[in-house]
Protein backbone atom coordinates (compact mmCIF):
# COMPACT_ATOMS: atom_id res chain seq x y z
CA UNK A 1 0.00 0.00 0.00
CA UNK A 2 2.44 2.14 0.84
CA UNK A 3 4.89 1.42 -2.26
CA UNK A 4 1.59 2.14 -4.21
CA UNK A 5 1.21 6.00 -2.74
CA UNK A 6 4.75 6.38 -3.52
CA UNK A 7 3.69 5.81 -6.90
CA UNK A 8 0.50 6.99 -7.64
CA UNK A 9 0.71 10.41 -4.96
CA UNK A 10 4.83 10.48 -4.51
CA UNK A 11 4.76 14.15 -4.02
CA UNK A 12 1.92 14.26 -0.80
CA UNK A 13 3.89 11.70 0.54
CA UNK A 14 7.23 13.07 -0.57
CA UNK A 15 6.67 16.40 0.57
CA UNK A 16 4.82 14.67 3.73
CA UNK A 17 8.13 12.60 4.79
CA UNK A 18 10.13 16.07 4.61
CA UNK A 19 7.52 17.43 7.39
CA UNK A 20 8.83 15.15 9.61
CA UNK A 21 12.19 15.37 8.63
CA UNK A 22 11.93 18.98 9.52
CA UNK A 23 10.07 18.00 13.04
CA UNK A 24 12.91 16.44 14.04
CA UNK A 25 15.38 19.50 12.87
CA UNK A 26 13.11 21.22 15.14
CA UNK A 27 13.19 19.23 17.62
CA UNK A 28 16.48 19.19 18.06
CA UNK A 29 16.52 23.29 18.20
CA UNK A 30 14.25 22.94 20.85
CA UNK A 31 16.59 21.27 22.95
CA UNK A 32 19.63 23.71 22.33
CA UNK A 33 17.05 26.89 22.19
CA UNK A 34 15.63 27.89 25.06
CA UNK A 35 13.98 31.35 23.96
CA UNK A 36 10.37 31.01 25.10
CA UNK A 37 6.91 32.79 23.04
CA UNK A 38 3.57 33.19 25.57
CA UNK A 39 5.56 31.31 28.15
CA UNK A 40 6.25 28.08 25.66
CA UNK A 41 9.53 27.54 23.50
CA UNK A 42 9.45 28.96 20.20
CA UNK A 43 9.92 26.00 18.72
CA UNK A 44 7.39 23.63 20.19
CA UNK A 45 4.44 25.59 17.66
CA UNK A 46 6.33 24.93 14.68
CA UNK A 47 6.99 21.36 15.92
CA UNK A 48 2.78 20.61 16.23
CA UNK A 49 2.20 22.19 12.70
CA UNK A 50 4.99 20.20 11.07
CA UNK A 51 3.72 16.58 12.69
CA UNK A 52 0.56 17.49 12.10
CA UNK A 53 0.95 18.79 8.31
CA UNK A 54 2.84 15.54 7.76
CA UNK A 55 0.01 13.10 8.80
CA UNK A 56 -2.38 15.68 6.94
CA UNK A 57 -0.79 15.24 3.56
CA UNK A 58 -0.15 11.52 4.08
CA UNK A 59 -4.14 10.71 4.63
CA UNK A 60 -5.09 13.05 1.61
CA UNK A 61 -2.71 10.52 -0.40
CA UNK A 62 -4.99 8.06 0.70
CA UNK A 63 -8.05 10.24 0.26
CA UNK A 64 -7.08 11.12 -3.33
CA UNK A 65 -5.48 7.14 -4.63
CA UNK A 66 -8.72 5.68 -3.78
CA UNK A 67 -10.78 7.89 -6.19
CA UNK A 68 -11.20 6.61 -9.58
CA UNK A 69 -9.98 8.91 -12.23
CA UNK A 70 -10.02 12.81 -11.96
CA UNK A 71 -6.35 13.31 -12.52
CA UNK A 72 -6.81 16.95 -13.19
CA UNK A 73 -8.89 16.83 -9.98
CA UNK A 74 -6.61 15.08 -8.01
CA UNK A 75 -3.72 17.03 -9.21
CA UNK A 76 -5.53 20.22 -8.25
CA UNK A 77 -6.40 19.00 -4.52
CA UNK A 78 -2.83 17.69 -3.88
CA UNK A 79 -0.29 20.12 -5.34
CA UNK A 80 -2.70 22.98 -4.16
CA UNK A 81 -2.66 21.64 -0.36
CA UNK A 82 1.27 20.65 -0.36
CA UNK A 83 1.46 24.57 -1.79
CA UNK A 84 -0.52 26.18 0.87
CA UNK A 85 1.17 23.85 3.83
CA UNK A 86 4.21 24.46 2.58
CA UNK A 87 3.93 28.37 2.35
CA UNK A 88 1.70 27.80 6.42
CA UNK A 89 5.04 26.19 7.77
CA UNK A 90 7.54 29.17 6.04
CA UNK A 91 5.77 31.72 8.10
CA UNK A 92 4.61 30.01 11.09
CA UNK A 93 9.04 29.06 11.22
CA UNK A 94 9.99 32.47 10.06
CA UNK A 95 7.98 34.08 13.65
CA UNK A 96 9.38 31.57 15.72
CA UNK A 97 12.78 32.43 14.55
CA UNK A 98 11.66 36.11 15.05
CA UNK A 99 10.83 35.68 18.02
CA UNK A 100 6.71 36.13 17.69
CA UNK A 101 3.66 34.75 17.62
CA UNK A 102 2.23 33.78 14.05
CA UNK A 103 -1.32 33.26 15.01
CA UNK A 104 -3.45 36.21 16.05
CA UNK A 105 -0.73 38.44 15.42
CA UNK A 106 -1.68 42.42 14.34
CA UNK A 107 1.26 44.11 16.75
CA UNK A 108 2.72 45.99 13.50
CA UNK A 109 1.68 45.90 9.99
CA UNK A 110 4.20 43.54 8.94
CA UNK A 111 3.08 40.68 11.82
CA UNK A 112 -0.86 41.36 10.37
CA UNK A 113 0.12 40.63 6.82
CA UNK A 114 1.76 37.82 7.96
CA UNK A 115 -1.07 36.51 9.99
CA UNK A 116 -3.98 37.29 7.44
CA UNK A 117 -1.52 35.67 4.38
CA UNK A 118 -1.59 32.23 6.68
CA UNK A 119 -5.58 32.43 7.02
CA UNK A 120 -6.12 33.24 3.17
CA UNK A 121 -3.71 30.12 2.63
CA UNK A 122 -5.84 27.50 4.98
CA UNK A 123 -8.44 29.36 3.48
CA UNK A 124 -7.85 28.18 0.16
CA UNK A 125 -6.89 24.44 1.63
CA UNK A 126 -10.62 24.72 3.00
CA UNK A 127 -12.17 25.10 -0.59
CA UNK A 128 -9.67 21.85 -1.88
CA UNK A 129 -11.33 19.92 0.84
CA UNK A 130 -14.88 20.59 -0.14
CA UNK A 131 -13.67 20.05 -3.52
CA UNK A 132 -12.57 16.96 -2.65
CA UNK A 133 -15.91 16.24 -0.25
CA UNK A 134 -17.71 16.39 -3.85
CA UNK A 135 -15.63 13.82 -5.87
CA UNK A 136 -16.35 11.30 -3.01
CA UNK A 137 -19.86 12.01 -3.92
CA UNK A 138 -19.66 12.38 -7.29
CA UNK A 139 -16.70 10.18 -8.46
CA UNK A 140 -16.27 6.44 -7.84
CA UNK A 141 -14.51 5.32 -5.16
CA UNK A 142 -12.80 1.89 -5.12
CA UNK A 143 -13.69 1.16 -1.60
CA UNK A 144 -16.27 -0.52 0.74
CA UNK A 145 -19.76 1.64 1.51
CA UNK A 146 -18.70 2.09 4.54
CA UNK A 147 -15.10 3.40 4.56
CA UNK A 148 -16.55 5.44 1.55
CA UNK A 149 -18.80 6.85 4.15
CA UNK A 150 -16.19 6.97 7.07
CA UNK A 151 -14.40 8.84 4.73
CA UNK A 152 -17.13 11.49 4.00
CA UNK A 153 -18.02 11.92 7.84
CA UNK A 154 -14.24 12.42 8.24
CA UNK A 155 -14.38 15.23 5.50
CA UNK A 156 -17.36 16.95 6.89
CA UNK A 157 -15.90 16.68 10.68
CA UNK A 158 -12.57 18.10 9.01
CA UNK A 159 -14.50 20.69 7.41
CA UNK A 160 -16.58 22.15 10.77
CA UNK A 161 -13.47 21.98 12.43
CA UNK A 162 -12.22 24.52 10.03
CA UNK A 163 -14.71 26.65 10.74
CA UNK A 164 -14.34 26.63 14.49
CA UNK A 165 -10.63 27.82 13.50
CA UNK A 166 -11.88 30.69 11.57
CA UNK A 167 -14.07 31.73 14.52
CA UNK A 168 -10.60 31.83 16.65
CA UNK A 169 -9.24 34.07 13.79
CA UNK A 170 -11.76 36.37 14.11
CA UNK A 171 -11.85 36.04 17.82
CA UNK A 172 -8.23 36.65 17.57
CA UNK A 173 -7.44 34.22 20.15
CA UNK A 174 -7.48 30.54 20.76
CA UNK A 175 -8.64 30.98 24.91
CA UNK A 176 -11.86 32.15 26.51
CA UNK A 177 -12.05 33.08 30.06
CA UNK A 178 -7.82 33.35 30.11
CA UNK A 179 -5.46 35.14 28.07
CA UNK A 180 -3.51 33.25 25.73
CA UNK A 181 -0.72 31.39 26.73
CA UNK A 182 -0.07 30.35 30.12
CA UNK A 183 -0.46 26.85 32.26
CA UNK A 184 -1.31 24.47 29.47
CA UNK A 185 -0.72 20.79 28.90
CA UNK A 186 2.68 18.87 28.12
CA UNK A 187 3.40 19.92 24.44
CA UNK A 188 -0.09 21.01 23.27
CA UNK A 189 -0.32 23.75 25.70
CA UNK A 190 -3.80 23.29 25.90
CA UNK A 191 -4.79 25.52 28.77
CA UNK A 192 -5.47 24.45 32.14
CA UNK A 193 -7.20 27.18 33.56
CA UNK A 194 -9.33 28.34 31.17
CA UNK A 195 -11.50 27.57 27.96
CA UNK A 196 -9.22 26.38 24.70
CA UNK A 197 -11.22 26.05 21.67
CA UNK A 198 -7.84 24.59 20.06
CA UNK A 199 -9.07 20.93 22.04
CA UNK A 200 -11.89 20.60 19.67
CA UNK A 201 -10.33 21.91 16.72
CA UNK A 202 -7.78 19.28 17.05
CA UNK A 203 -10.43 16.36 17.45
CA UNK A 204 -12.47 17.84 14.30
CA UNK A 205 -9.46 17.86 12.10
CA UNK A 206 -8.52 14.29 12.98
CA UNK A 207 -11.66 13.06 12.44
CA UNK A 208 -9.86 13.37 9.30
CA UNK A 209 -8.13 10.21 10.16
CA UNK A 210 -10.02 8.52 12.86
CA UNK A 211 -13.55 8.35 11.36
CA UNK A 212 -12.17 6.38 8.35
CA UNK A 213 -10.05 3.98 10.02
CA UNK A 214 -12.57 2.90 12.43
CA UNK A 215 -14.99 2.04 9.19
CA UNK A 216 -11.72 0.18 8.16
CA UNK A 217 -11.67 -1.80 11.08
CA UNK A 218 -15.57 -2.75 10.72
CA UNK A 219 -14.62 -4.37 7.55
CA UNK A 220 -11.57 -5.69 8.09
CA UNK A 221 -13.30 -7.71 10.93
CA UNK A 222 -16.42 -8.24 8.67
CA UNK A 223 -18.36 -7.15 11.00
CA UNK A 224 -22.57 -6.75 10.29
CA UNK A 225 -23.65 -3.93 9.02
CA UNK A 226 -20.16 -1.73 9.28
CA UNK A 227 -21.99 0.91 7.17
CA UNK A 228 -24.79 1.69 10.49
CA UNK A 229 -21.93 1.29 13.01
CA UNK A 230 -19.68 3.78 11.47
CA UNK A 231 -22.30 6.32 10.96
CA UNK A 232 -23.35 5.65 14.83
CA UNK A 233 -19.16 6.14 15.59
CA UNK A 234 -19.08 9.78 13.63
CA UNK A 235 -22.58 11.03 15.13
CA UNK A 236 -20.94 10.48 18.71
CA UNK A 237 -17.93 11.84 17.33
CA UNK A 238 -19.53 14.89 16.34
CA UNK A 239 -21.20 14.91 19.50
CA UNK A 240 -17.51 14.41 21.53
CA UNK A 241 -16.44 17.53 18.87
CA UNK A 242 -19.38 19.85 20.23
CA UNK A 243 -18.92 19.15 23.76
CA UNK A 244 -15.47 20.12 23.26
CA UNK A 245 -16.80 23.13 21.56
CA UNK A 246 -19.17 24.38 24.01
CA UNK A 247 -17.33 23.57 27.04
CA UNK A 248 -14.07 25.89 25.76
CA UNK A 249 -16.59 28.73 24.90
CA UNK A 250 -17.96 28.46 28.70
CA UNK A 251 -14.68 29.10 29.58
CA UNK A 252 -14.10 25.83 30.95
CA UNK A 253 -10.44 23.32 30.21
CA UNK A 254 -10.36 19.98 28.78
CA UNK A 255 -10.66 18.12 32.55
CA UNK A 256 -13.04 20.55 34.44
CA UNK A 257 -16.31 19.21 32.76
CA UNK A 258 -19.15 21.48 34.02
Amino acid sequence: MIKELFNKQRPLMVIGFTFVLLFVALMIASLFDSTEITGVNRWIKPMKFASSIALYLWTLAIYLYFISGRELAKNIIGWGAIAMLVGEIILIVMQAARGTISHFNTATLFDSLVFYAMGLMILANTFLIIYLLILYFRAEINLPKAIVWGMRYGIILFLLASVEGGLMSAMLRHSVGVADGGAGLPFVNWSTKGGDLRVAHFIGMHAFQAIPFFAYTMEKYNVKSATFWTTVFAAVYFVFFTFLFVQAMFGKPLFAGF
